[in-house]
């Protein structure tokens, strides 16, 4: 038997595998994962991490080797949450594609993203396909009335024989460059931070200010950077900025809410900027947490979608450093695209 046909009857099997499997909901499956995590101490945004942490040198957030793009929003959650260390993932024709195999046996992992066009045989007045040149059917792509969701599988690199030898090279300490760059971030968003405090960091929504206790009370400078752009996610849903509910008191399902969008905003943030992740004091969220996720499955979807959102909210003010005042022109996001990621 060739090396195609091999690929091909391996192909079928999986397909035959999956076909027979009961399916949830994605929202619901995904939440429910989440959930016995939040319950074990173990979900993605309430593990703490450093940098220079070995169990961390390949990167934490889940990315796509052939395109070298990460996934975001729930799908980042999604695969963070599937139990593997290694952070790359593809789905079966791409491993296949750079000469690589999902190995006989392993079960994929759902992703979601959502469609906003698509592509169809072209049809004449006659209703029967349109030809080209070459006799083969013309295809067009039309923008749908609404965006549709879609389910992909993907297999981790761990699941995967044949894949280039990855070097990881161990992340360093946060050092000067990555305090530079935090710093030059929370001067460019103009916020109001006063370190008044003495054991505690918060953001005062009517005051629109964020208090923290002195740098110098922090043990680890990296400490101090993940607490304060915690609080500065907060200072992004203030109603002149991204919005988002903030009348919420602490005990509340709202504040709940809110504090579920920061832990999960400053994981990604810590990442992004090598600072690291400090979760604090998650314990008095999580029971709320996993009720929210029981009531309304979906949440998780809305809360990782506005976790973005914040990302790159305050990392455009990077882009203001570098332009004139007023320079910087408003851009749609496009998170239908990019949900997949591949």
């Amino acid at each position: 038997m060739s090396s195609e046909d091999k690929k091909a009857k391996t192909k079928k099997t999986f397909k035959r595998r999956e076909s027979t499997e009961e399916k949830k909901p994605f929202a619901d499956a995904v939440a429910e994962r989440l959930i016995a995590q939040l319950e074990a101490g173990t979900a993605p945004w309430i593990v703490p991490w450093k940098p220079g942490d070995p169990s961390q040198a390949g990167g934490l957030l889940p990315y796509n080797p052939t395109t070298n793009k990460r996934y975001k929003g729930i799908n980042s959650l999604a695969l963070m949450s599937a139990g593997f260390t290694d952070n790359r993932w593809m789905t079966f024709k791409q491993a296949l594609a750079m000469g690589a195999c999902v190995r006989k046996g392993s079960k994929g992992t759902q992703i979601q993203f959502w469609s906003t066009s698509k592509t169809a045989v072209k049809k004449g007045e006659d209703g029967e396909p349109v030809k080209g040149p070459d006799g083969k059917s013309v295809k067009e792509t039309y923008k749908l009335s609404r965006p549709l969701a879609t389910t992909a599988t993907v297999f981790n690199a761990a699941q995967i024989d044949g894949l280039p030898e990855v070097v990881i090279k161990p992340q360093p300490e946060a050092g000067w460059a990555q305090i530079d760059r935090a710093e030059a971030i929370l001067k460019a968003s103009g916020a109001q931070i006063f370190h008044d405090q003495v054991d505690q960091a918060f953001y005062m929504t009517v005051a629109d200010k964020i208090h923290m206790p002195p740098k110098a009370q922090f043990p680890e400078q990296s400490g101090y950077y993940a607490t304060v752009f915690h609080e500065l996610g907060h200072w992004s849903g203030h109603p002149s900025r991204l919005k988002r509910e903030m009348s919420g008191r602490f005990g509340t399902e709202s504040y709940a809410k809110e504090e579920l969008r920061a832990e999960i905003a400053s994981m990604i943030i810590g990442e992004e900027l090598g600072l690291g992740h400090d979760p604090g004091d998650h314990a008095a969220y999580v029971a709320s947490w996993i009720q929210t996720l029981r009531d309304d499955p979906l949440e998780i979807f809305r809360a990782a979608a506005d976790a973005e959102k914040i990302l790159t909210f305050i990392l455009d003010f990077e882009l203001k450093l570098d332009k004139e005042p007023g320079a910087l022109e408003d851009e749609d996001e496009d998170e239908l695209e990019d949900a997949l990621s591949m």
